[in-house]
């Protein structure tokens, strides 16, 4: 008779289990943000102890700057959330971002502020339009299409630099004060980002392009046969990516506030970190932006105390990537997802 309660009460256990893990698949923001304050607690109760020998605070100006290196690092894995949802990445966004900063600051002294950032965001457009056309038309796998362009763009961006050496550079006051300034004890990129954030996400949950993408990256063929013209799905899609990044180059200037050929080069894999640690799967048909955020917030602490730590550059390169492993793998042990 004593063993009944107890098969009901393990019984109990294993189905509660079970409601947790669903609530934790549908809602995979929660455990990135449980882990999130963790490795903060980590940064300030632990690492800072380990190396100054006292307990560290959280400062509103600590707060300011990981957000605000957070920010383009999240727009550019808004690029790989998008297109990993059909099953693609985009290996171009991070030269794509370069390219824009630097004609922007190098046109601006030339033909203006406002035509230099234009121009800015066509080349993004532009070459995010080639991606889309090796993909969707030509049909070249999205990871060959997309690195072949960066490299292209990349042997561009070092043709064009001798064309304007000598005209100097200026860095538009709006980006600067956009990338370096704060209002409220926060940083002004959040005037940019947040806006930007609700856009993605809305698209993502609520429009027929959207719907779109999921669907593609389930099931291409079955989409086909629904009617749907992959092509100018793929073709939207990568242009889109192709401004996304542009607009995160320009941001990322304002930030850093110096030109150069691999200005946001460093940013790629992880952006795609970002994407994958945030529950995107690279086999497509899942994803969330919400959590690339976080994922982007994850990496940029973990980026805090690796410095902190001052580990060599290759131990921490190192590092970094055995976190990311180690954070995906428990990330997809928790939410059961695959």
């Amino acid at each position: 008779m004593s063993e009944q309660p107890r098969i009901h009460a393990d019984a109990e256990v294993a189905t509660g289990l079970k409601r947790f893990g669903r609530f934790l698949a549908d809602n995979p923001v929660v455990p990135l943000i449980v882990f999130l304050v963790l490795l903060i607690l980590a940064h300030f109760y632990v690492v800072m102890p380990l190396r100054t020998g006292r307990t560290g605070v959280i400062s509103a100006f600590w707060v300011n700057n990981l957000i605000k290196f957070a920010i383009p690092l999240a727009m550019l894995a808004a690029c790989q959330v998008l297109t990993m949802l059909t099953a693609g990445i985009d290996m171009s966004a991070g030269i794509i971002a370069t390219v824009a900063a630097f004609v922007c600051a190098t046109l601006g002294p030339l033909i203006g502020v406002t035509p230099a950032v234009l121009v800015a965001l066509a080349a993004g457009v532009t070459a995010g339009l080639v991606n889309g056309f090796g993909v969707g038309v030509v049909r070249v796998h999205p990871l060959i299409m997309t690195l072949g362009t960066g490299l292209i763009a990349t042997g561009c961006l070092q043709v064009y630099q001798r064309f304007v050496i000598s005209t100097g550079t200026l860095i538009p006051e709006t980006l600067v004060w956009l990338g370096t300034g704060r209002t409220a004890g926060m940083p002004n990129g959040l005037f940019i980002f947040v806006p930007f954030a609700v856009a993605v996400l809305f698209l993502m949950r609520f429009t027929g392009f959207g719907r779109l993408l999921f669907a593609l990256g389930s099931n291409e063929d079955a989409a086909k046969l629904s009617g749907v013209r992959s092509w100018q799905v793929y073709l939207a899609l990568y242009a889109l990516s192709g401004l996304i990044a542009a607009l995160a180059g320009l941001l990322y200037l304002g930030m850093i506030r110096t030109p150069s050929l691999s200005l946001a080069n460093p940013l790629l894999l992880p952006s795609v970190a970002a994407a994958v640690i945030g529950g995107t799967s690279i086999f497509g048909g899942r994803g969330s932006f919400a959590g690339a955020i976080v994922g982007a917030l994850i990496l940029r602490v973990i980026d805090t105390m690796l410095t902190l730590l001052q580990m060599p550059e290759g131990a921490r390169i190192a590092f970094f990537g055995l976190i990311i492993l180690l954070v995906t793998a428990l990330y997809v042990r928790i939410t059961g997802a695959r």
